[in-house]
Order: structure tokens, then C-alpha cells, then sequence
């Protein structure tokens, strides 16, 4: 394990005690899920960037792709 030194705003700090006090653990383990969780959060925003930069390469292509299919007659 890597030890980290960081400065929380102490609105933050203080709803977050709050919050250990109910649950009952302990405030490491609550910061390393939620690191974790945000860190899920943000590599999904990531990709869906992504898909949609590569849907917009490739629409135009598509589109003619479905104009082509839209011609067919499939009637055999």
C-alpha cells in the first residue's frame, strides 16, 4: 500500500466523519472505496468519449453503407 497525504476541504472532512460514525468504519477503507468508485466512474466517461469521437469517424460511412442495404431487394 502507497501512503498518501491530501488536504480535504473540512465541509467535506466533517460530513465525512459524520457519515463513519453511522457506518462504523474505518475512514481509510471508506476513502479507498471511494477513490475506487470514482476512478469506475470516470474511466466509463472516458470511454463513452471515445465511442462517441469513433461513431463520428465512421457515421458518414454508415450512412452510405445503409442506403446501399436499403436498395436491396431481398426478394429472391
Amino acid at each position: 500500500m502507497k501512503n498518501v497525504s491530501l488536504k480535504i476541504d473540512d465541509l467535506i472532512f466533517g460530513e465525512t466523519e459524520k457519515i463513519l460514525a453511522l457506518m462504523r468504519k474505518p475512514r481509510n477503507r471508506y476513502i479507498n472505496e471511494a477513490i475506487n468508485f470514482y476512478n469506475k466512474h470516470q474511466k466509463r466517461i472516458i470511454i463513452a468519449e471515445k465511442l462517441k469521437k469513433e461513431s463520428e469517424l465512421v457515421r458518414e460511412d454508415s450512412i452510405l453503407m445503409l442506403k446501399e442495404f436499403e436498395g436491396i431487394d431481398y426478394d429472391c
